[in-house]
């Protein structure tokens, strides 16, 4: 039976598994995402390179963020992953001065001139290929996706990697403001460059010959360039050598020298009858302790619903309520009698415009003629770009829209929780009339698109990661913490053997606590209020709900539309508002019909030399967002002038 070297590579995202001959030739190589099955993943490369090369005896090495568990229940000698990456650098570049390696969760600059130097993220996953993949998902893409659109790039804008949270908060009002994919997918590439540089270089230059390795720059060609551009290299000092996001597993393989090695088949037989790994973090009580409990939840909330009327029936005044969220667009048709004719909502792919478009072709096609839409108002982040583009009649800001939803419910509500894609919004009334209102300013840590990032990165739909989560026996506890911290907390999990739904429902309870206690920071639940209403999409969730329940202690009112609650509440504002004068929106045809302009320029009112994004309609009208003062807003120069003394 041949005997080989062999190395394993337990990454945050993916498992890699390299086998070389005593020659260091390169006989197996493979590189997979695990999806949080690190252990069903790594048997099925085994079984792979078992059909490749024949049943053998291996001499293991195991590196990687996700390997010391699984190397200790395996017997299997562990590698760091600096000295591993070190250990094949020398072998296939010892030109290099200076090594660039990203991977799914970790970042790492090593430095080999002057002794071995290394500097490697500790606690923070910002401008990682996790991030990446959370922003190409943002996108409504995958991170080939990015790659291909970056390529016909014309502008770069700033935007934070520090982690998802901060670079949604950039991208978000570009994407809603027209900023094209491929300026916003070299955008992202170049956020991670400058978190690279600036978080792990920390003014110390990188100079000479520089390797990328790692899989991000191995798959992403213009991430790849984003680095050279910047670090000004040329063909000459720049490395990039043959399976680049194999080297950690290479090199582990290269440590491998001595021991008799393990029997391949035995390997995989031990991995199919699974290996145990104790659990460490700690656990929460289940969300639900059985059906019965989950049944009376449903019929209990069952309860909270909106009166529908039939549009295709309908005759008669309409008003029309529009959401353009920070993900999503939702729409809200009610008639006189408040019952709701008409609702749409869809993730906006980056275009509101065009996701509004859509609904209101949808909408044109079921309006019968004897109903007439005779005021329109629109709300959320876009808010300003679908009044101008479509000529509403007005704008509305998303609280008053969200408290006139939430008091068509419960009109004596003295609090509304809303938690949407981005942001978090938790309002208080006395006497019907606002009196505070707490926003998630910094941080969207634990807001809808997190939580549908996550499950996208463990191969789920939003709507399964959800169900996954309802009856988890022993959710684990993720923490209040920002996004990067709760994603390392939910790595561990993973290492740990946690189940998909253990982490999910701890998801729920993360969410709900950051919210209380990180946002609106409460010192006890009791503060919240006893007429509560929640809303927006994150509670269509209902783990979410009811993570909500047993943490507030409050059986609260979630509207059968809370997702729709801004869209609603715009409508009913729009109601409330009418006095019988003509409608200023477009006629549907020309809406379906509507072309414009999106450029870019560069303010020159002040120092800060912002890069608007200018979208000129029909009529005359404008829309001019990137602006950080108000002399980008193009009402000229308000400044006040000394008086002449």
């Amino acid at each position: 039976m041949n005997t080989y070297r062999a190395g394993i590579d337990i990454g945050s995202t993916t498992v890699k598994l390299v086998i070389l001959d005593d020659d260091g030739t390169l006989l197996y190589g493979q590189y997979r995402r695990h999806h949080a099955h690190t252990q069903g993943t790594l048997k099925s490369l085994l079984m792979e390179a078992r059909r490749q090369l024949g049943d053998c005896r291996l001499r293991l090495r195991i590196t990687g963020s996700g390997a010391i568990n699984l190397g200790k229940a395996l017997d299997i000698g562990f590698v760091q992953e600096v000295v591993a990456v070190a250990t094949a650098l020398k072998a296939a570049a010892p030109q290099t001065d200076v090594a660039i390696e990203l991977g799914g969760e970790d970042a790492k600059i090593i430095y080999f001139k002057g002794g071995l130097e290394e500097r490697m993220n500790g606690v923070c996953a910002g401008g990682t290929g996790s991030f990446i993949d959370q922003m190409a998902s943002l996108l409504q893409t995958d991170a080939e996706g990015l790659n291909e659109a970056a390529k016909s790039y014309q502008r770069v804008y700033p935007i934070a990697a520090r982690c998802g949270v901060f670079a949604k908060t950039d991208i978000q009002p570009l994407i809603n403001e027209g900023a094209t994919q491929a300026d916003l997918a070299v955008s992202i590439f170049q956020a991670v460059v400058n978190q690279t540089i600036s978080g792990l270089a920390c003014g110390k230059p990188i100079r000479g010959t520089v390797a990328f390795l790692g899989g991000p720059l191995h798959f992403l060609t213009e991430l790849k360039a984003a680095f050279i551009r910047t670090l000004k290299l040329t063909p000459e000092t720049t490395v990039d050598p043959d399976n680049s996001h194999l080297f950690a597993a290479m090199g582990a393989a290269m440590e491998a020298k001595d021991g008799e090695g393990v029997v391949l088949s035995e390997l995989v037989s031990r991995l199919e009858k699974g290996v145990a790994v104790s659990f460490e973090m700690p656990r929460l009580e289940p969300l639900f302790r059985d059906q019965a409990d989950f049944d009376a939840f449903q019929a209990r909330h069952a309860q909270a619903v909106v009166g529908k009327g039939d549009l295709a029936s309908y005759e008669g005044k309409c008003f029309l309520g529009i959401d353009a969220g920070s993900t999503t667009t939702k729409l809200a048709v009610i008639g006189e009698d408040g019952r709701l004719l008409y609702h749409f909502y869809r993730g906006n792919q980056g275009n509101p415009i065009s996701t509004a478009q859509f609904a209101v072709s949808e909408l044109k096609r079921l309006l019968p003629q004897k109903a007439k839409i005779v005021r329109a108002c629109s709300t959320g982040y876009g808010e300003a770009l679908l009044k101008a583009a479509f000529s509403l009649d007005e704008g509305v800001v998303e609280t008053i829209a969200h408290t006139t939803a939430a008091a068509f419910f419960d009109p004596e509500v003295d609090c509304v929780l809303d938690i949407g894609g981005q942001d978090m919004k938790c309002i208080k009334l006395k006497n019907g009339t606002v009196d505070t209102i707490l926003l998630n300013e910094a941080c969207s840590s634990g807001c809808g698109s997190f939580i549908e990032n996550f499950a996208t990165s463990l191969g789920f739909t939003a709507e399964d990661f959800a169900k996954e989560a309802l009856f988890a026996k022993a959710p684990v506890d993720l923490g209040t913490r920002c996004t990067v911290f709760m994603n390392s907390n939910v790595k561990q999990a993973q290492k740990e053997g946690a189940s998909v739904s253990d982490i999910s429902a701890g998801l729920a309870y993360s969410v709900i606590k950051n919210a209380l206690y990180k946002v609106i920071k409460l010192a006890s639940p009791e503060d919240l209020g006893r007429h509560i209403v929640v809303q927006g999409g994150t509670f269509h969730n209902q783990a979410v709900l009811r993570a909500f329940e047993k943490i507030s202690g409050v059986d609260a009112t979630c509207p059968d539309i809370s997702g729709l609650m801004g869209a609603f509440g715009a409508a009913l504002v729009a109601r409330s508002h009418y006095t019988g004068q003509e409608s200023t929106m477009l006629p549907l045809d020309d809406i379906l019909n509507l072309s414009y302009t999106s450029t870019s320029v560069r303010c020159g009112g002040c120092s800060n030399n912002c890069m608007l994004t200018v979208n000129k309609f029909p009529g005359g009208r404008k829309h001019i967002s990137g602006n950080r003062c108000e002399k980008g807003a193009g009402g000229g120069d308000k400044k006040e002038k000394a008086p002449n003394l």
